[in-house]
């Protein structure tokens, strides 16, 4: 029985994973450097114009972060996983793959975590108090 070749499409994907799920300790070391700023200016008592850039950026990280965990994730799988079911099925089970959808998951639940408790964006389409004259009437 002879094995099915992989298609030039799921070289090309695993190719771009494999660069992605090199960065990711660069990606989750920028993460962790997010949420310290973040932190640091929470603990401050910065307003939430001041928040908000930091708490994007945040999120923005943790997404980074998130995506090249899962690329990990399909990484270890093989460039096979991309087009055969079944050999992604079975590649599932390996713990290797099994500890990066742990960690992927986990970000993943930082980053929903961290959105719930996000300030919100701040308005701008408002005019300023000072641009209101106050009538009493």
């Amino acid at each position: 029985m002879r094995r099915s070749q992989v298609s030039g499409t799921a070289e090309a994907e695993y190719a771009a994973d494999t660069a992605l799920a090199a960065q990711f300790d660069e990606l989750l070391a920028a993460a962790r450097s997010a949420e310290q700023t973040y932190r640091d200016a929470q603990a401050r008592g910065q307003p939430i114009s001041e928040l908000y850039p930091l708490a994007k950026r945040l999120d923005t990280a943790l997404t980074d972060a998130v995506h090249a965990a899962y690329a990990a994730q399909r990484v270890e799988t093989g460039p096979r996983g991309y087009d055969d079911r079944i050999y992604r099925r079975k590649a599932l089970a390996r713990s290797a793959v099994h500890a990066w959808r742990d960690e992927a998951e986990r970000l993943l639940t930082l980053r929903e975590t961290h959105r719930l408790g996000m300030p919100p964006e701040p308005r701008t389409d408002l005019p300023s108090a000072e641009a209101v004259p106050y009538v009493v009437s």
